[in-house]
C-alpha cells in the first residue's frame, strides 16, 4: 500500500537526500508545512521566519517495502532531534523538527518511536508530533537538489555526511 508522511528535520535538502536513498521510498518532495500565512508561501518567505512555515519533505513510499516505524526511525537520527529551532548552522523555527501526522495511527507510532529512540540522546528529543493541515510544493530549483549539486560546499560539508551515517547505519534500508 502507499502511503506520505511529510518530515521536517532542518534543511529540507538535507533530509530531502537522505530519503532519496531508501528502498520502498518512491518520491520526496521538499517544501513547506505548519505555518499561518495565506497563500502558498515562497522559500524568501520562509527564510524569514515570519510565516511559521518548516520546511519539510512529503515522502511517498510503499510500506510492503519499507515501514513508517523504519521511516521514523532514519528520520530521527540522520538529524539531531534534541536542537530547537536549529540544525547546524540553519537557526530559526523554518528548521524546526517536526513529524506531521494524518491519522492517530501515524500519531501514535510517532510518539512512541520518539520515547524508543530518547535513549540514545542525552538531551531531550524536541521533535514536535503536529497534525497535517496543508503541504506547499517549493520552488523547482529545490526539488532533488542534493543530487544535483553534491560538489557545492554545502552539500559536500552538511549533506554528504548525513548520508554516509546513513550508509553506516541503516545499509539493509538502502536501494
Amino acid at each position: 500500500m502507499i502511503n506520505t508522511i511529510v518530515l521536517g528535520g532542518g534543511c529540507f535538502w538535507c533530509v530531502e537526500a537522505v530519503f532519496n536513498e531508501l528502498n520502498g521510498v518512491l518520491s520526496v518532495v521538499s517544501g513547506y508545512s505548519g505555518g499561518n500565512a495565506p497563500g502558498h508561501p515562497t522559500y524568501r518567505e520562509i527564510c524569514s521566519g515570519l510565516t511559521g512555515h518548516a520546511e519539510v519533505i512529503k515522502i511517498e513510499y510503499d510500506n510492503a517495502i519499507i515501514s513508517l516505524d523504519s521511516i521514523f526511525k532514519v528520520f530521527l537520527t540522520t538529524h539531531d532531534p534534541t536542537t530547537l529551532n536549529r540544525q547546524g548552522a540553519d537557526v530559526g523555527t523554518q528548521y524546526r523538527s517536526v513529524i506531521y501526522f494524518e491519522t492517530e495511527d501515524e500519531q501514535q507510532l510517532a510518539i512512541n518511536v520518539i520515547k524508543e529512540i530518547q535513549e540514545y540522546y542525552d538531551r531531550p528529543i524536541v521533535t514536535e508530533v503536529e497534525q497535517l493541515d496543508v503541504f506547499y510544493d517549493a520552488e523547482d530549483n529545490h526539488q532533488d537538489y542534493y543530487a544535483q549539486h553534491k560538489e557545492e560546499p554545502y552539500c559536500a560539508a552538511v549533506i554528504s555526511p548525513k548520508i554516509n551515517k546513513l550508509r553506516a547505519n541503516f545499509s539493509s534500508l538502502l536501494k
